[in-house]
C-alpha cells in the first residue's frame, strides 16, 4: 500500500500543475490592487494618516455583507499604514484580530499584550491584571496603536467591557495612542452595545455595498491571471463564478472559492482545462460544505431535532422502496424526538419549542417545512430535509452527546 501511495503522489508531483500561484485565491490573500474598492480605500485612509502624525486616528466600524471587501481593504491599508510609518520613522503598529478565533476578553488583551513582549498564559489571571499588562507594555514609549477586530460581532457576544475599556484606554496612557478599528457583517450588532462603548466606538463608520457581477468578474480576472497558468481557464467560467456569487449578494469570497475549487476539481481529474461543469460540481461541492459546517455549529437541541428528521427521512427512504406513504410531520418529528432524549437523558422541550426550531432550521436552508391542510383534521407541517442525508447524519454524530444514537432505528407510523 505505501508503495503504491508513493508511486501515486510521485505520478501527481511529476504531472505540471494548472495554477501559478493558488494562494492568491484564498480569503487571506491581500492583493497589491484592490479592484472597484477606491472611495473605501481612501476613506479608510484618510482617517489613519492621522497615526502618522503621531496623533490618535478616530475608532472606526465598518460594515458590509461577507466578501464585500471589508477585511481586505483593512489589511491592505493597515499594512500600507505601517511601510509609511517605517520611512517616516514614525512608531505605528497595527495588530489585526480575527474574533471568531479570539472570541473572549481575556484572550483578545493576552493576545495584544504578547505583541508587546508580555509572557501571559492562556489562562488564569484576572483580566484586570491582563489588561495592566498590556497597557505598561504599550505605555512604555510614544507610538500609535491600531487594533483590528474582524467579525467584532463575535467578539460582543461574550459582553462588551474589552471594548469599553479599549475604547477609552487613552485617558489612561501617557505616551502611546490607541484606535480601535471594528469590521462586523452585521449591521444591528452594536444595538447590543452598552450606550457609551457605541458612542465611542463608532466615531466614524463606513458602510461597504455589494459588488455586482461585473465588479466580481473584474476581481476573478485580476486573481486568475496570478493564480493560473495561460490558456487552462474556458471562457465561460470567470463569467460564470461572477454570476453565481452576484446571486449571493455579491460575495467576492464565494466567487473566488468557487474558481479556485473548480481548478482543484479539474487538477484531480487529471485535465487541463478548467470548463463550466468544473465550475457547476464546485458549486454543489462549496454548497454541501457550508450546510455542513452550519450543522456542525447548532445547538445540541436543534442538532437532536435535525437528528430525528434525518432517521425519519432514512426510514421514508426504506417505506418508499415498499410503495409505502412518505411524508413526514411535525408530529412524527416530535415523537422521535422525545424518545431520542430519553434515550440519552437530555431534557424534552415542548412541541411548540421545537416546532420554533424546525422554524429555524428551515431559514438556514437546512430543511423545508411546508403547512399543509388535512381538512377536519387540521394543518400540519410536512418537513423534507433540504442537504444530504449522509453528510447531515456523519456530522451530527460527531457530536458525543448524539454519538449514542448511532444506529437508533425509527419507523414511521409506528410509536
Amino acid at each position: 500500500m505505501t508503495s503504491s501511495l508513493n508511486q501515486l503522489f510521485t505520478r501527481l508531483l511529476e504531472s505540471e500543475s494548472i495554477f501559478k500561484n493558488k494562494e492568491v485565491l484564498r480569503h487571506s490573500y491581500t492583493p497589491d490592487v484592490l479592484v472597484h474598492r477606491d472611495t473605501q480605500t481612501e476613506e479608510l485612509a484618510t482617517i489613519l494618516v492621522s497615526a502618522l502624525r503621531g496623533e490618535t486616528p478616530s475608532n472606526i466600524l465598518i460594515y458590509g455583507k461577507t466578501g464585500t471587501g471589508k477585511t481586505a481593504v483593512t489589511r491592505y491599508v493597515g499594512k500600507e499604514l505601517e511601510n509609511m510609518s517605517e520611512r517616516m520613522n514614525v512608531k505605528c503598529s497595527v495588530i489585526y484580530v480575527n474574533c471568531e478565533v479570539i472570541d473572549t476578553q481575556y484572550r483578545l488583551l493576552a493576545n495584544l499584550a504578547r505583541h508587546f513582549g508580555e509572557d501571559i498564559p492562556m489562562t488564569g489571571w484576572p483580566t484586570d491584571q491582563v489588561f495592566q499588562k498590556f497597557k505598561e507594555a504599550l505605555d512604555t514609549q510614544e507610538q500609535v496603536l491600531i487594533v483590528i477586530l474582524d467579525e467584532i460581532d463575535k467578539l460582543v457576544k461574550k459582553g462588551d467591557d474589552v471594548l469599553y475599556n479599549l475604547s477609552r484606554m487613552n485617558a489612561n496612557l501617557k505616551r502611546a495612542k490607541v484606535s480601535i478599528i471594528g469590521v462586523s457583517n452585521d449591521l444591528k450588532f452594536t444595538d447590543f452595545l452598552d450606550p457609551r462603548v457605541k458612542s465611542s466606538l463608532g466615531e466614524e463608520e463606513i458602510i461597504y455595498p455589494p459588488y455586482d457581477a461585473d465588479q466580481i468578474r473584474d476581481i476573478l480576472y485580476q486573481r486568475a491571471a496570478i493564480a493560473y497558468n495561460d490558456n487552462v481557464l474556458d471562457g465561460s467560467v470567470i463569467p460564470l463564478c461572477a454570476a453565481l456569487a452576484a446571486q449571493e449578494h455579491g460575495d467576492a469570497r464565494r466567487a473566488l472559492d468557487l474558481l479556485r475549487v473548480s481548478g482543484e476539481i479539474a487538477e484531480r481529474k487529471e485535465e487541463r482545462k478548467v470548463t463550466e461543469s468544473h465550475v457547476r460540481i464546485a458549486q454543489d461541492k462549496i454548497e454541501v460544505d457550508r450546510i455542513v459546517e452550519v450543522v456542525r455549529t447548532l445547538p445540541t437541541q436543534s442538532k437532536l431535532v435535525l437528528f430525528s428528521i434525518v432517521m425519519l427521512n432514512l426510514s421514508v427512504q426504506n417505506q418508499n422502496q415498499l410503495g409505502q406513504p412518505s411524508t413526514i410531520t411535525t408530529g412524527e418529528v416530535y415523537n422521535i424526538y422525545r424518545k431520542m432524549c430519553k434515550s440519552i437523558d437530555m431534557d424534552i422541550l415542548t412541541q411548540r419549542r421545537v416546532t420554533d426550531l424546525m422554524s429555524e432550521l428551515d431559514m438556514l436552508g437546512i430543511i423545508n417545512a411546508m403547512v399543509v391542510s388535512k381538512g377536519r383534521y387540521g394543518r400540519t407541517k410536512e418537513i423534507s430535509l433540504s442537504v444530504p442525508v449522509k453528510n447531515t447524519y456523519d456530522v451530527l454524530i460527531e457530536d458525543y452527546k448524539l454519538n449514542p444514537l448511532q444506529g437508533y432505528n425509527v419507523k414511521v407510523g409506528y410509536f
